[in-house]
């Protein structure tokens, strides 16, 4: 079972401005060889991850997004789904937190004006940022507020990936007079800002998730990106599918987990530890019921990634579309990466919970570390639910209501 699946348009007549995708497949895989080395380890650890980060501004995979131009890798989205999803097959809590830093840091090409987001993203590239917080609807909501020396922000984001070790964080907040939700980006060393990490989940401890608290934050005209409104006035079909590109992302990390634990799985299994049965030999991969098991399994992940697949072609095809999108086409995006996440969700979380029961009692073993995969999945899809996703993918099925748009965690 490959860790990714080929990327579209990789020759070289299509391939994006930059290395390619091949290079930064060979480059992610790389990388997930290096972080699976000490995984257990650093999960066990639950430092913020400093060195991890490091390693893979080394990679140069944090600006993979930023165009060749302004200094970046040059590479598209096809290209950024397959390097999250290799990430996570050997940490997931690493691919959550690259993820969040792709989505948040691309962002602003769709919230700004162009020569304000080619600053950014040139800045990001130079000073290898790396970005954290989250656009998400959260309660009670960061406020902007107009004071006689300016704007301030005021409040606490909620736990949010990669705030501990970002060197920006995009946030949501509204305005105190009008309600309007506006993206934001703060530099966590301004005055006012304090990052907390108290969240102290049992799983994705690597995803330097936290908590933001902003006292008088000074905010300037620069660090508005643009509005969130859901008002069809102000969001555009092209705006619109940031949330499903977005998203998309959730998917990668939740089959990168799928994987990497059914591929630890079977490397434990091969090497003749898998659990005894009185039919077979001590250690047999031949048991019916691990075969059964790595059957069903194999046909549940490999379908969600069949899904996945397809999602991920027609948010491609829907950025190519640019400002000719429509709202109807967008609705189908937005459906179908709910789908994909919906069937993603099931996937790890089966093959995370089942890959314990294949390794049998040994699988309790913290030295083994399979209990990180399973943490892990439960953790992420705990924040991103697709409940609401389903009741939406039903409510298009039966009435043709268009998804409304939410952006991730």
């Amino acid at each position: 079972m490959g860790a990714a699946p080929a990327l579209p348009g990789a020759d070289a007549e299509s391939a994006p401005a930059g290395p390619g995708p091949a290079h930064w497949l060979r480059v992610a895989r790389e990388t997930a060889e290096d972080l699976a080395t000490d995984a257990v380890a650093r999960d066990q650890a639950g430092k913020p991850p400093f060195d991890e980060v490091a390693r893979l501004r080394e990679s140069g995979l944090p600006a993979l997004l930023v165009p060749a131009g302004l200094g970046g890798g040059g590479a598209d989205w096809p290209t950024a789904y397959a390097v999250v999803r290799e990430i996570a097959t050997a940490d997931g809590a690493i691919g959550q937190l690259l993820g969040s830093h792709y989505f948040v840091s691309w962002s602003a090409r769709h919230l700004t004006d162009p020569a304000r987001a080619a600053a950014l993203e040139r800045r990001t590239a130079a000073e290898q940022w790396c970005w954290g917080g989250g656009l998400a609807r959260q309660e009670p909501a960061l406020t902007l507020v107009r004071t006689p020396q300016g704007r301030v922000l005021n409040g606490r984001q909620s736990y949010a990936a990669g705030v501990l070790v970002a060197d920006r964080l995009a946030v949501r907040a509204v305005r105190a007079d009008t309600g309007e939700p506006f993206a934001v980006v703060v530099d966590p060393a301004r005055q006012g800002v304090a990052v907390d990490g108290d969240a102290d989940p049992f799983g994705q401890r690597l995803a330097a998730g936290g908590s933001v608290e902003f006292d008088a934050v000074p905010v300037t005209a620069d660090d508005v990106l643009g509005s969130l409104s859901a008002d069809e006035d102000v969001l555009s079909p092209p705006t619109a599918l940031v949330s499903p590109v977005g998203r998309l992302l959730s998917v990668q990390v939740r089959l990168g987990m799928a994987e990497g634990v059914l591929a630890e799985a079977r490397e434990y299994t091969r090497a003749g530890r898998a659990p005894w049965h009185p039919d077979w030999p001590a250690g047999s991969p031949r048991d019916p019921q691990v075969l059964t098991a790595y059957g069903e399994l194999t046909v549940l992940t490999r379908s969600a990634s069949a899904l996945a697949e397809q999602a991920r072609d027609a948010v491609q095809a829907g950025l190519a579309r640019g400002e000719d999108l429509s709202y109807e086409e967008y609705a189908e995006i937005s459906v179908l990466v709910a789908m994909a996440e919906a069937a993603a969700s099931r996937a790890v979380q089966e093959s995370t919970a089942r890959a314990l029961d294949i390794i049998g009692v040994r699988s309790a073993s913290a030295r083994l570390g399979f209990d990180r995969f399973w943490r892990n999945a439960r953790t992420h899809t705990l924040y991103e639910p697709v409940t609401h996703r389903l009741r939406d993918v039903g409510d298009y099925f039966l009435n043709g209501s268009h998804p409304p748009f939410v952006l991730p965690v």
